[in-house]
């Protein structure tokens, strides 16, 4: 009953539940001290309403948003228990006296300064939001960038100056208790005098040095930087934050280039989810801003997804557009028509040039190009289970998607079947469940579903621990959690004082120069905090794991086998050579899957009973009767092209035939303006009385 609350609430634990069934209920109580009237009643109302109210903010509780849509915000929730201060003094018969009029006083003042305090605070933020923010670009060299007001004077600016007729509301309620109205007014003196303080404070961040450059010099400091870094290469990226992992994808890639790289995105909330990097970035949330912007060195411009923002940068002529997409799957987005708009696209091997051909959406076969995947280096190659340790499955199901289609996800029809026969079979296999990151976010039915594979797997978790067939290692187990925890701390300690943590934006984009020795060593620290978390638990143990870490394809090097859906996340596990099974959700039927899927033609086909899970556990457990072995060497090949160039090498080539392109057209582009100026000027220079042809022959009128 109590998660069920809480899941109508939408609020995060049966802590939030609590504190608000007690916020909402302390009002009325308010209201009941103040008629009967009853000062201690009313005091511990009052508390209980600050302490719950305090206690949702700090955990950003769903509720506390919704109680702002529906006109029961901060503000007029303090403001209701002030006038019920109010009501309480009248109940005890000093309307007449002169603590009455000044609470009355006090709380109209009070409210007064509300508003000059969040104009500043607004005013202040907007003038720090930068018209362009950036990383790794030494924009402090040419502009000055003052410091942000302390954090606290900014962070959850309204709920703390509201709270500061805590010390008016304590005094009026002990004089109404004492009878002395002077411990009131020293209240009410106390909470007008900070009041008035804090906006007094906040004044001089809106004038004189401690305001930013305005738009205009921040631009200009951009493109004076532009001018002396001159990138060649961009990765051009729009999205909600949810999407930001698609541009991470290739932060590496881009780190890798030999030409010189830039990333420009499009969104604040994609900046705040980069991952870190080397690379100079630039956040043009402006279409103006950045079609002003001095992009003249650039000459290849690459797209990792199909959005309208991209026309921004598409219609600068002076470089060529390629796109490379997020992931190689044969889902429909894969051969988006929108394609056609680019100078070419990129696949990772002959797989995507065969789906543009099948589509026929406009796509030219010239205008593709072959460059691998150059992120799936770190993904190892299969060399059996381990002697001593249980196999272990990987189940990575993709989300719901933007429709209903049936195909989309396995989690609705199959996900439970999948896990239940994953977690009872004999031999016994151990199972990584890792859900897409979008799981839920549109279905309410994935969220169920999500939520009840996750119980699934926990459940399991629990009772093979209990099991006296499995024996944990807890010495090495409690060294490798006492690693973890001390390699947690140095990176947390590394990115602490290296990353945008307690920064706004504009002092963000001042010091936002990568520390190179600090980059490299988070690096460094993040591949043993991995090899340390596999190791902090038994090798037998179910998993759920969520978020960033570990990362997917750290998950690929530790599982023998995978169950997913049609998703990149099989093109590029296909890369490891282990076997796998995608689920055919729609009921198509094994052939009708295989001919409209590439990636699933050396895959076990499950029905959405998984009854053929047994086929996938077979050849991992016995990889020389593995009957698909050869044909996922083949598909491997035919998905991602060649092992030999490397990808980041195929990459690098194609960067540069297209940049000799561009290159060529930009000064053929230069020839034509030159030639067409000669004519003008020869037009201009011509006797008058003649017409100059196009040919520069004269045609005679009054010639003679």
């Amino acid at each position: 009953m109590i998660s069920t609350a809480i899941r109508v609430a939408r609020v995060g634990s049966a802590a939030e539940l609590a504190a608000a069934v007690l916020m909402v209920a302390g009002f009325p109580a308010l209201m009941l001290a103040a008629l009967v009237p009853s000062v201690p009643a009313f005091a511990a109302a009052a508390a209980v309403t600050y302490l719950a109210d305090h206690y949702l903010h700090r955990k950003g509780s769903y509720l506390i948003n919704r109680l702002g849509k529906v006109r029961a915000g901060l503000s007029i929730r303090f403001l209701i228990r002030q006038l019920l201060m109010i009501l309480l003094l009248a109940r005890l018969s000093y309307a007449d006296n002169l603590i009455y009029y000044g609470a009355i006083a006090c709380f109209i003042a009070f409210y007064g300064l509300q508003a000059p305090h969040g104009a500043l605070v607004q005013l202040i933020r907007n003038r720090r939001r930068m018209p362009v923010a950036t990383r790794n670009v030494d924009l402090k060299s040419r502009i000055r960038i003052p410091d942000a007001p302390p954090r606290r004077l900014l962070h959850r600016s309204a709920e703390k100056m509201l709270h500061l007729d805590l010390f008016a509301v304590v005094g009026i309620l002990l004089a109404a208790q004492v009878k002395s109205a002077l411990i009131g007014f020293i209240g009410i003196g106390v909470t007008v005098a900070l009041a008035t303080l804090y906006v007094l404070t906040l004044m001089p961040y809106v004038r004189g040095r401690k305001v930013p450059p305005n738009a205009e010099k921040v631009l200009a400091a951009v493109d004076d930087w532009l001018g002396q870094y001159k990138p060649e290469t961009v990765l051009y990226f729009s999205g909600s934050k949810d999407s930001a992992y698609q541009v991470n994808m290739w932060l590496d890639t881009m780190e890798n280039l030999d030409s010189k790289p830039l990333i420009i995105l499009r969104e604040r909330a994609i900046l705040n989810n980069l991952a870190p990097t080397t690379v100079p970035v630039i956040c043009v949330p402006g279409g103006v801003h950045l079609m002003n912007m001095d992009l003249s060195t650039v000459r290849v411009a690459l797209y990792a997804a199909n959005v309208g923002k991209n026309i921004h940068l598409l219609r600068v002529p002076t470089m060529k557009h390629v796109f490379i997409g997020h992931g190689d799957s044969d889902k429909l987005a894969s051969v988006n028509p929108f394609s056609k708009v680019y100078d070419e696209v990129w696949t990772a091997g002959r797989a995507g040039r065969d789906r543009y051909a099948i589509a026929d959406v406009g796509v030219r076969d010239d205008d593709i190009v072959e460059v691998g995947r150059p992120q799936l280096a770190p993904i190892r190659t299969w060399q059996g289970v381990p002697e001593g340790r249980i196999p272990t499955v990987l189940y990575a199901p993709t989300w719901e998607g933007w429709d209903d289609n049936p195909g989309n996800t396995s989690i609705l029809l199959a996900g439970e079947n999948i896990v239940r026969r994953l977690i009872t079979a004999d031999p016994p296999v151990r199972v990584l469940y890792k859900p897409h990151p979008f799981t839920g976010t549109r279905s309410k039915e994935a969220k169920a579903a999500h939520q009840r594979i996750t119980a699934l797997v926990q459940k399991a978790a629990a009772e093979r621990a209990a099991d006296s067939r499995f024996v944990a290692d807890s010495a090495a187990q409690a060294q490798a959690k006492a690693e973890l925890a001390r390699i947690e701390a140095r990176i947390a300690q590394l990115v602490g004082t290296g990353g945008d943590k307690g920064r706004d934006e504009a002092e963000a984009t001042r010091d936002g120069q990568v520390d190179v020795a600090r980059h490299e060593e988070v690096a460094r620290l993040r591949a043993e905090w991995n090899d340390a978390y596999w190791r902090s638990f038994p090798t037998w143990e179910h998993r759920v794991i969520t978020g960033s870490e570990p990362r997917l394809y750290d998950c690929f090097n530790v599982s023998d086998a995978m169950v997913s859906d049609i998703s990149s996340v099989v093109s590029d596990f296909i890369a490891s050579g282990k076997p796998y099974a995608v689920t055919d959700s729609a009921e198509l039927g094994a052939e009708e899957f295989k001919r409209n899927n590439t990636a699933v033609r050396a895959a076990v086909i499950l029905s959405n009973s998984a009854a053929e899970l047994g086929e996938l556990l077979a050849a991992v457990r016995d990889p020389a009767a593995d009957p698909l072995a050869e044909d996922r060497k083949e598909l491997k090949q035919y998905l991602l092209g060649p092992d030999e160039p490397a990808s980041i090498d195929q990459f690098n080539t194609a960067v540069a035939n297209l940049a000799i392109k561009s290159e060529t057209r930009n000064v053929g582009q230069e020839s034509r303006i030159a030639a067409a100026t000669a004519d003008a000027e020869k037009l201009a220079n011509a006797v008058p009385g003649q017409r100059v042809s196009s040919a520069g022959d004269t045609d005679g009128v009054g010639t003679g």
